[in-house]
């Protein structure tokens, strides 16, 4: 077995189950800085719809025991994740895709998979202003929420905040620093259209 078939399936053993599969099921694709409430979001909208929220984050420290954040850690988990969506995908199963994927030819990569599996592709950019991340950022180093699995602090945000690329294609935004009830409404009605 390959090492990405061996990382694949380490990836699925983590999953407790698995929502219904669809015909066209929804691909949302979250993008966003650490701190700016991606995967709360991603929580919210999963509370409304059955999905499996595949947070980069939590599936990093499944495969990595030993966490680098290097550059062939992250080519490593983000093929096994892209292998993973693919896989799901092609069984129609829904998926919320919760990374910051701020680089353009990343997306390309999500996009392709979600176009080829006849997937329904929903692009979702979640932001807050930076005097809210850092207040967020400095709870997670105080270790506030136990969920939170991430380890991006302030310079980490500050250091991604360049590469940021723009969205080319249409999605949503989503101020989390606001109350998104209505922004999760809109974008459950266009899944369900």
């Amino acid at each position: 077995m390959s090492r990405l078939n061996e990382d694949v399936e380490k990836l699925k053993r983590s999953l407790d189950s698995l929502p219904q599969p669809q015909v066209e099921p929804p691909f949302v694709i979250v993008s966003g800085l650490p701190g700016t409430g991606k995967s709360f979001f991603c929580h919210k909208l999963a509370e409304r719809l059955p999905f499996v929220i595949l947070a980069s984050d939590t599936l990093r420290k499944i495969l990595f025991p030993h966490l680098q954040y290097g550059e062939d850690e992250n080519k490593r988990l983000f093929t096994a994740c892209h292998a993973f969506i693919e896989e799901l995908l092609k069984k129609g199963i829904p998926i919320i895709f919760d990374a910051t994927n701020l680089l353009e030819r990343h997306r390309e990569h999500l996009y392709h998979a979600g176009e080829k599996a006849g997937a329904k592709l929903i692009l979702v950019c979640v932001e807050a202003p930076a005097e809210v991340v850092q207040q967020r950022l400095l709870g997670r180093e105080k270790g506030v929420d136990p969920e939170d699995d991430s380890e991006a602090d302030w310079k980490v945000y500050q250091k991604m905040r360049s590469r940021k690329e723009k969205i080319f294609r249409n999605h949503f935004v989503v101020d989390t620093s606001r109350d998104i009830t209505e922004a999760i409404d809109k974008i459950v009605r266009t899944i369900k259209r």
